[in-house]
């Protein structure tokens, strides 16, 4: 069913998608230049229907500070619940596993750091009780594309931005965040995040906390408020980690 489709997509998005605004500032706010290689990042999703969590690194041969080949690992699972007309609109509980395995290029040009990914995306969906009507079951392979960008247009403002594709369920999405160095600790500010596959769109607005340190870790967060194309409202909250090596 149409509705069906428009959920379980959805929820891969967000599911999928919450570690790319880590990753693209953890580089930049690490700053020490180290020569850490390995860039470890785990984390959260709460919203309306459902939860996830997430977990995976970013291998840079060369170092995490220089331009080069990098590659990322990533894997989520997540459980959602929806009501389907296929089962007279019992409600269904779906549970969601991913994994992508995408090589990738970073690039560092005046100011901006632009790190872009393709690679191979596989999803399995698992639904109880069993919905004829969703056409997202079992084990799936595709592919996925990424970009990422980070930009400090002065000393104590930030802009991150970052969009995937996904040939499964033609699904999309991307993010956009402004923030300011508060209390020389972390940033703070808004951000927009969409996600849109077929026929559904998700509109998120919030606020975010990026780059606060503590003890060799580096968290950030958001909280605000969802709408999609289904006339829904929530809230939802993200919590990450960072950590290089």
């Amino acid at each position: 069913m149409r509705g069906v489709r428009r959920w379980i997509a959805a929820v891969f998005l967000t599911v999928a998608q919450y570690s790319q605004p880590d990753l693209a500032a953890a580089d930049i706010l690490s700053g020490d230049r180290d020569g850490s290689t390995i860039l470890y990042f785990t984390g959260g999703d709460l919203w309306r229907d459902g939860y996830s969590f997430y977990g995976g690194l970013l291998w840079s041969p060369a170092s995490l500070d220089d331009e080069g080949f990098t590659l990322k690992l990533f894997s989520a699972a997540g459980i959602y619940h929806y009501r389907s007309g296929a089962l007279g609109g019992i409600q269904v509980t779906g549970r969601q596993l991913s994994s992508v395995i995408a090589p990738g290029w970073r690039f560092k040009r005046y100011g901006f750091t632009v790190t872009a990914f393709a690679g191979v995306d596989a999803q399995y969906y698992r639904l109880f009780p069993n919905d004829p009507g969703s056409r997202l079951r079992g084990a799936m392979l595709g592919l996925r594309g990424s970009v990422d960008l980070w930009y400090q247009p002065t000393s104590t403002t930030m802009l991150a931005a970052d969009a995937s594709i996904s040939s499964i369920g033609d699904s999309y999405s991307a993010r956009l965040a402004y923030g300011w160095h508060v209390f020389n600790q972390f940033y703070l500010g808004p951000e927009a995040l969409a996600f849109m596959c077929e026929d559904y769109r998700q509109v998120r607005l919030g606020l975010h906390m990026t780059g606060l340190k503590t003890d060799g870790f580096e968290w950030s967060a958001s909280l605000g408020s969802s709408r999609d194309s289904d006339h829904r409202t929530g809230v939802y909250a993200r919590i990450g980690l960072t950590v290089r090596q």
